[in-house]
Parts: structure tokens; C-alpha cells; sequence
């Protein structure tokens, strides 16, 4: 088969909002592939042997037979051009196309403070019980108004059909509604319906322990 050969390294604790995002759109696409787990907590991933294969020393990183690739929004362009003729994780207009990686850019870019103050271990693991600071409050009235403008009023997605943006925006929003934080209750509904994807139920589903506290 075409995808026999694809493997996904992703954190040994199965956290990173980045290797969901991979892992959605190799779901998504139908595509098989085996998990390798690498431990980030003993710094495994800048060994020489994985700082080689992927480069940055992050994850996730694709794997596809000789080539590596790592950068969740690389993988997702990788594997739209690379299986074709399975799913498409953009949308087909190529402007609607180039809004979505605006948008993945953007969310990976610019939003550190709101990944800071709301670390996506909350969602597996419970609330973080403190108030945002007010530069990370400037910054999520900023997500929302990007949401809110590209989500049109009763559409299930931004762009139409669904497509990996969706994915990486309801990331970033679910930091927020799981937290308890206050959303518009249009983005909540919005996040629920991401959630409830086969792909993103079946990251979820994978079992990983709770961080010990000190």
C-alpha cells in the first residue's frame, strides 16, 4: 500500500497540540501509520540520532519511507501533495487555501502568551486555576475576532468543508473552553463540533498518565 511506510514520532506523553494536529490530518486522510514515541523529558529528541532525522528536534515528525519532515503544518502540506487521491486537509479555492495557512501561521506565531498561560495540558489533565494576565487577555480578544470573522454566522466550518485550519483553530480555542475561561458561546459550540471528529476523539482516546505534583 501507498502509506505503509509513513511513521509519526510524537512526545512519549502523547501532549503536544502539534502531534494532534499531525495525527488529525493522517486520520483524516485515511492514511495508515505507526506511532513512535520519543521521551522529551530526558531530552531524547536532541540525541544525534533523532536531531538527524527531523532536523528542528521537535515533534511531530513525519516519516515516509527515506524523507523526514517535521512542522505539523509541513506534514499536513506534505501529505495533501504526496497522497492526492485521499482526503484534502486544505480547501480546494486557492485563496480560501491561502487564508488557511494564514491562519495556521498566525495561530503558531503569534499567540505564545495564550500557550503560556494556557497550557494544552489542561485539556487532558483539568483546569489551570488562574486568572490571564492582561497581555494574554489583549491577545485572546484578538483570537476571537479572527475566529468570529472567519467562522460565518451558522457555518459548521471556516472554510466551507472542513479542513485541518479547523482543527488547529479549535486547538487553540479549547485551551480556553476547557479551562472555563469566557468564550463567545458560537466559538464553544464551534470547538465542541471539532471535537467531536472520529480523528480528534481518537487522539483523545489514547491513554496518558497525569503529570506528577511536586
Amino acid at each position: 500500500m501507498e502509506d505503509s511506510k509513513l511513521k509519526l514520532y510524537v512526545g512519549a506523553d502523547y501532549v503536544s497540540a502539534f502531534a494532534m494536529s499531525a495525527f488529525v490530518a493522517l486520520k483524516e486522510k485515511q492514511l495508515s501509520f505507526e506511532f513512535v514515541t520519543v521521551d522529551l523529558k530526558a531530552r531524547d529528541n536532541y540525541k544525534v540520532t533523532y536531531r538527524d532525522l527531523s532536523l528542528t528536534c521537535k515533534v511531530p515528525t513525519l516519516l515516509d519511507e527515506s524523507f523526514a519532515l517535521s512542522e505539523s503544518s509541513a506534514i499536513a502540506e506534505y501529505l495533501d501533495e504526496r497522497f492526492p487521491n485521499h482526503k484534502k486537509l486544505y480547501p480546494q479555492d486557492f485563496k480560501q487555501r491561502a487564508r488557511a495557512r494564514q491562519l495556521q501561521a498566525w495561530l503558531r506565531s503569534d499567540l505564545l502568551v495564550v500557550r503560556k498561560e494556557r497550557p494544552f495540558d489542561l485539556v487532558y489533565f483539568g483546569k489551570k486555576d488562574t486568572a490571564l494576565t492582561d497581555e494574554a487577555k489583549a491577545v485572546v480578544e484578538r483570537l476571537f475576532f479572527v475566529a468570529e470573522h472567519l467562522l460565518e454566522e451558522g457555518a459548521e466550518h471556516l472554510f466551507g468543508d472542513w479542513s485541518i485550519a479547523d482543527t488547529d483553530l479549535a486547538i487553540l480555542l479549547n485551551r480556553l473552553v476547557a479551562n472555563g475561561d469566557a468564550v463567545p458561546p458560537r466559538l464553544v459550540a464551534y470547538v465542541r463540533r471539532q471535537w467531536d471528529r472520529d480523528s480528534v476523539r481518537a487522539w483523545m482516546d489514547i491513554e496518558r498518565k497525569a503529570p506528577a505534583i511536586a
